[in-house]
């Protein structure tokens, strides 16, 4: 070998060295001195060090190194897992008003109208611009929701994390129930034909109807409402207490694993909630009644829920604002929740509600976290730092880029001559 040539040899030797190094460097982080909110046994962790490597919290302790790591130094600031968006159409929806662009709803299909077996899954789209708008805001995992138009079962969803990638589903199916007044122009205009019908609903997923009967539901509805009788999570939207006293005993009755979406009386049957393990979704800034069911709505909902042993999860953000998750948690926790289980509301309680691995922060387990500027439930907080399965966000946005683009760098003259 010639000296020219093993000077290339050298000189490339030493580049795949340095970009082998910077791989490692950029899958490598050590975030510093931080007050971590593990959101598990642990608890709460004072001047705490994380070290994530490939994608999973490695160590979570005191005066840990790592030589090819990253640097974060949190200077005492609060660490949490990524935060719980709701029951969202995020990576579903782009625009409500834009009927193309919305597909976590079902409508104009022939009868029969209940259609359980109807999945959004399949429409999730990781690329939709509502997925970074959310992560940079700390959220990182959401349910996503399903409406069928026209009935009282509004479909399959599932839970969908917001890292931009196309696996980013997980969990297993979840099935939607409306009951109530928004339901009272499908079952007759009374809620209690809503019962006659899930009741029948049930009757034939278990002893289909013969061929020169009608049916409520195809076959395939059938079969999916089924499964469901075996412990499936049903989510059931409703708010008057009455309403969900009948939803414990129909849930009890038929199988189902049920979850109170809504609730805004549900503190006036706390007692029955709690004893069935029963947990609710809910808007904290739900105060003033709005219509006949939510006669008993009060900002102390989630304390009285939760004082009584009801596991709380706050979902009231829907999609184009899911970033006012932490303000609601915050508002509970100024009217009487616990800032642990406030917390707990946006991370673990939801996580484990819906049975999946999210909304903690553990050794071994994926590291998705946020870095904040301050209180974590306070309004003016900001996330400083996202790392979303182990590697630092970008922090950008639709939003974000169209802010850069238009924000005038030059004040004294108007927008419109001002170039990108």
């Amino acid at each position: 070998m010639n000296r020219s040539s093993l000077s290339t040899l050298v000189g490339l030797t030493i580049a795949l060295s340095a970009l082998m190094t910077t791989v490692a460097r950029a899958e490598t982080l050590l975030i510093d001195n931080a007050t971590v909110h593990t959101m598990a046994k642990q608890g709460v962790l004072e001047n705490t060090d994380i070290l994530i490597r490939d994608g999973v919290v490695v160590t979570i302790g005191e005066n840990l190194s790592a030589p090819d790591a990253q640097r974060i130094d949190a200077a005492g600031r609060h660490v949490t897992p990524s935060l719980f968006a709701g029951i969202t159409s995020i990576g579903l929806t782009e625009v409500s008003g834009v009927k193309e662009s919305v597909d976590s709803s079902i409508s104009d299909i022939d009868m029969p109208q209940m259609r359980p077996e109807f999945r959004v899954d399949p429409a999730f789209n990781p690329n939709s611009s509502l997925v970074p708008i959310a992560r940079v805001e700390g959220l990182g995992f959401t349910v996503l929701g399903a409406t069928a138009s026209g009935s009282i079962f509004g479909g399959q969803g599932r839970m969908a994390r917001l890292d931009g990638s196309y696996d980013s589903l997980f969990g297993g199916e979840v099935l939607f129930i409306s009951v109530g007044r928004n339901v009272s122009s499908l079952s007759g205009g009374s809620r209690a034909g809503q019962w006659m019908l899930l009741e029948q609903a049930v009757a034939e997923a278990r002893t289909p109807p013969r061929a020169s009967e009608p049916a409520l539901l195809t076959r395939s509805g059938r079969e999916t409402l089924k499964r469901f009788t075996r412990g499936g999570t049903v989510v059931f939207s409703v708010d008057r207490a009455s309403d969900i006293l009948q939803v414990l005993r129909f849930a009890k009755e038929n199988g189902f694993k049920p979850v109170v979406n809504g609730g805004a009386e549900a503190w006036m049957v706390a007692t029955q909630l709690a004893d069935a393990d029963v947990p609710v979704l809910l808007d904290p800034l739900e105060n003033l009644p709005s219509n006949f069911d939510t006669l008993g709505a009060r900002l102390d909902n989630a304390a009285l829920l939760h004082a009584a042993g009801v596991t709380v999860v706050i979902a009231g953000g829907e999609s184009h604002n899911a970033r006012k998750q932490r303000q609601m948690a915050g508002n509970a926790v100024a009217n009487g929740l616990p800032h642990a289980a406030g917390l707990a509301a946006l991370t673990s309680a939801p996580a484990s509600v819906f049975g999946v691995e999210a909304g903690m922060l553990k050794e071994g387990q994926r590291a998705d976290l946020v870095l904040w500027s301050g209180d974590p439930l306070e309004v003016t907080t900001v996330a400083d730092v996202v790392v979303v399965n182990g590697k630092l966000d970008s922090m950008q946005s639709r939003q974000t880029r169209l802010r850069d683009r238009y924000l005038p760098q030059q004040p004294t003259l108007p927008r419109a001559y001002i170039k990108p």
